[in-house]
């Protein structure tokens, strides 16, 4: 099934994409493939590394490809690192991203009705 709606949150870790319309959804998870490792007591360390996670970002950007709106979270700073890398290299892509938002840990559930919420709110879902 094709939607043309999808959330992205990311962490330095992951991703979780939701595809979706008002009654359906899809969902992927994807890893990164860096061996950068998570300094344990600095969370606020900033992972957002592009050379460290261009494989990362290209797996998550191909999965966005037919996507007209797009809302990227998560809870540090790897979504804006993500959104530079889609201007610098997918601009096709990082011009259906409609924002850009801190979300904390939520489940698979809470992120498709916050990502629901947002595009009714922002003028409808397509």
């Amino acid at each position: 099934m094709t939607f043309n709606n999808a959330v992205v949150w990311l962490d330095h870790t992951k991703a979780q994409v939701i595809h979706f319309d008002k009654d359906a959804s899809e969902s992927d998870n994807l890893k990164t493939h860096s061996t950068h490792p998570h300094p344990k007591q600095n969370h606020s360390d900033s992972h957002a590394n592009e050379n460290d996670n261009t494989a990362f970002y290209n797996d998550i950007a191909h999965v966005l490809k037919d996507v007209q709106q797009i809302l990227i979270v998560g809870p540090a700073q790897e979504k804006t690192a993500f959104v530079k890398y889609l201007n610098d290299k997918v601009p096709a892509t990082a011009g259906n991203v409609k924002a850009v938002e801190t979300v904390d840990h939520p489940s698979a559930a809470e992120l498709l009705a916050y990502a629901r919420e947002h595009f009714i709110g922002s003028g409808g879902m397509k």
